[in-house]
């Protein structure tokens, strides 16, 4: 779940409502219904299909949710998969909170870091203004050193 999170940069109410049958595994994606119930497609790359496949192969229930409980499943609320990332926090010791919004803030933070536009980031993240985007737009320091020399010209 948590790797599934963080590959599609989904907020959690956009993950909560996914079908298990909504996935497209040949292409790794899957359409979301998102603020203001504008539909747009998030991906998701070799890990989380690996993680997400092995999960629901040790399913043995028949609810169409993507992500259930364990017992008498049935689809996971909002608060669950909330409840889920704060004890996976607490086994691990992290004293930093931990949720799927982090996971998106992750996810907008890495693909900046790696050079994509800040206008994909935007479509991916499906943020409706360029400024909402704009917050997540911090780069490490080495990240910060590299564009400086490479746009700065003596």
């Amino acid at each position: 779940m948590v790797e599934f999170f963080f590959a599609t940069g989904g907020r959690i109410s956009e993950i909560q409502r996914l079908n298990r049958n909504e996935i497209d595994w040949h292409r790794g994606a899957v359409t979301v219904l998102g603020k203001g119930d504008k539909e747009r497609e998030v991906y998701f790359g070799a890990k989380a299909r690996i993680w997400v496949k092995r999960y629901l192969r040790e399913r043995s229930d028949h609810d169409p949710a993507l992500f259930v409980t364990m017992r008498q499943p049935h689809r996971m609320s909002v608060h669950q998969i909330q409840y889920i990332f704060k004890r996976i926090a607490t086994r691990c010791n992290l004293s930093e909170r931990v949720s799927p919004h982090k996971m998106r803030h992750t996810l907008a933070t890495v693909l900046l870091n790696q050079g994509a536009p800040l206008v994909a980031v935007r479509s991916i993240l499906g943020h409706e203004k360029p400024e909402t985007t704009q917050l997540y737009a911090t780069l490490s320091g080495t990240s910060r050193q590299q564009a400086y020399e490479r746009y700065f010209v003596q």
